[in-house]
């Protein structure tokens, strides 16, 4: 099912039809019982949390080991489509597989979908606005209010271990996390970003996205303040954000003084940017993670979970 949808969607980024609509529909019906985590593995909740003081909820799928516990959580964050029909259809099905993967290892995923996208539902808070001059604070601060909404909730969860939380996004959602990252939650190990960026469009521009400088900006200020250790992680052949500018994102987060990594990825199908989402990428993106958190002390070991 994943596939299914990620190429439906994919299309129509670039022509947002009913056509394109019912397939993605008729995608999500046909797969629906792949896209359930296998039965008897893991636990797999659907809640609905407050944010925004109450005044927005916010949908969030649970994808946890059996047990009481306690394990470390992940906040997996998903991406930004190119078009509102496509947010509308954003679902955390999209990274079931990827979730799975991080279950497998003793970890609860927490996958809040934010304002604006999927069942969550309401206005699309994170616009950063045209490429002319983006007000990328904005739209990272609405973004990370909902992580961080999300955040608190798996925090508190009674099988969580409050002290071993990770934060994880692809592509816009990596942002986001970072953003999240830098107000210092409680409780912070470490930040996984792959393909993170804002402003990419394969077709338009491959490879180069619009206002890359005024978001490098945002990456130094970030640098300065995100104190957990972050893996930055992009593939070669990523056609949102390229090599040059994704080593340049990087180069400006590592002078702001972050305790930062990054990982180029040897190209991964037509279209890099989903290695972290697309099923087939999980076993190219995996070693370096774990070697990370290897690294810094976090314990990411297999569980009793198989694969």
């Amino acid at each position: 099912m994943q596939g299914c949808i990620v190429r439906v969607l994919q299309k129509a980024a670039a022509r947002p039809d009913l056509l394109l609509l019912l397939l993605a529909a008729a995608c999500w019906l046909a797969g629906a019982l792949v896209g359930q985590a296998p039965r008897g593995r893991f636990v797999q909740e659907e809640v609905r949390i407050p944010a925004q003081g109450g005044r927005q909820t916010l949908a969030i799928t649970i994808l946890r080991p059996r047990g009481d516990g306690p394990y470390g959580a992940i906040v997996l964050n998903h991406g930004v489509a190119l078009t509102e029909q496509a947010r509308s259809a954003e679902s955390p099905a999209l990274l079931l597989h990827t979730a799975a993967a991080f279950a497998q290892r003793s970890y609860a995923v927490v996958m809040p979908l934010r304002r604006g996208f999927g069942a969550t539902g309401g206005g699309f808070a994170e616009d950063a606005g045209s490429c002319i001059a983006p007000d990328y604070r904005r739209g990272e601060r609405a973004a990370a209010s909902d992580v961080l909404a999300a955040y608190e909730f798996a925090r508190k969860l009674p099988y969580v271990d409050g002290s071993r939380m990770i934060l994880a996004g692809q592509s816009a959602g990596g942002v986001a996390s970072l953003y999240a990252a830098a107000q210092a939650p409680e409780g912070l190990a470490a930040v996984l970003a792959f393909a993170a960026g804002r402003g990419g469009d394969p077709q338009r521009h491959p490879g180069v996205p619009c206002a890359a400088a005024p978001l490098g900006t945002v990456f130094e200020e970030l640098g300065r303040s995100v104190g957990a250790p972050v893996l930055l992680h992009y593939a070669e052949n990523d056609l949102f954000f390229g090599p040059a500018t994704s080593r340049s994102w990087f180069g400006r987060f590592k002078a702001g003084g972050a305790r930062a990594e990054y990982v180029l990825q040897p190209p991964f199908g037509a279209n890099g940017h989903y290695l972290f989402s697309d099923q087939a990428g999980i076993e190219l993106w995996l070693p370096a993670v774990e070697r990370f958190l290897l690294r810094h002390g976090i314990p990411f070991d297999r569980g009793d979970q198989r694969a």
